[in-house]
This record gives C-alpha cells, sequence and structure tokens, in this order.
C-alpha cells in the first residue's frame, strides 16, 4: 500500500478499507474512527507482517528475531487514520487471503535468498580479481 500521510474526510463507520498496520497490510471494516486514530476489524490478509527485527530489516544477527503472525479474522486493532483507505472490491475469505499472503512472502524471501547466493558469488569473484 502505498503511503502519502493523506487522511481520506470522507470514511465512514462500516466502510471497507485497506490497512497498513506496522509491516502487514489487510483489509477490514472500519469500526471506529478516533481523532487521529481509527479501529479496524481484519476481514482478509494482502501482504504478511515480515520476520524479524523492524528496526534492523534482513539483520539476522540481532538479540530477538521476532515472529510476527498475521492478524486474525475479526481482529480489531487501531490504526492510525493517514494508513487508511477506502476499498472498493471484494474482500477474499480470510484463510485463503492468510495463505497467499504467507505464500507470496515466502515466495519473495526465496528470491532475496538467490540474490544473496548471487551477490555472494559475485563479490567472491571480484574479490580474486582485486589480488
Amino acid at each position: 500500500m502505498e503511503r502519502n500521510n493523506q487522511v481520506d474526510d470522507s470514511l465512514k463507520i462500516g466502510d471497507n478499507v485497506r490497512a497498513e498496520i506496522r509491516s502487514g497490510h489487510y483489509l477490514g471494516e472500519l469500526v471506529e474512527i478516533n481523532g487521529p486514530r481509527a479501529l479496524v476489524k481484519v476481514l482478509a490478509v494482502l501482504k504478511h507482517p515480515e520476520q524479524g527485527d523492524l528496526h534492523n530489516p534482513y539483520n539476522p544477527d540481532v538479540p530477538m528475531f521476532h515472529e510476527r503472525r498475521a492478524l486474525s479474522f475479526t481482529e480489531k486493532t487501531n490504526v492510525l487514520l493517514r494508513d487508511v483507505k477506502r476499498h472498493t472490491g471484494i474482500i477474499p475469505e480470510y484463510n485463503d487471503s492468510l495463505r497467499a499472503a504467507a505464500e507470496a512472502e515466502i515466495a519473495s524471501m526465496d528470491r532475496l535468498q538467490r540474490w544473496a547466493a548471487k551477490s555472494l558469488e559475485q563479490m567472491q569473484q571480484l574479490l580474486k580479481e582485486y589480488k
């Protein structure tokens, strides 16, 4: 979801919304607006939260490597209103969306792992040439 810090003033209770919550993205229902925050009831997962220390991304050597589960079906969570956008499409079934989001996260990790291996191979070759 693209962040633009613009609050949609037309949002109202009961609207279907797309919300960025920490490193995960969800579809849900707007339950309450309270100042700069909104209470959102989770109905589907678009992007599974990232694992590890969010302050040290992609670093496995941190004191605590956090496990981050996706928010549960109908779980209510407070979100900054600027991270909530209206959603007009269909909302998929929660369990299907959760599996798809987890599989997409695994696929992106596999791609990152292959990139790291290829980069390491290239750097080792360059190091030989630099001698």
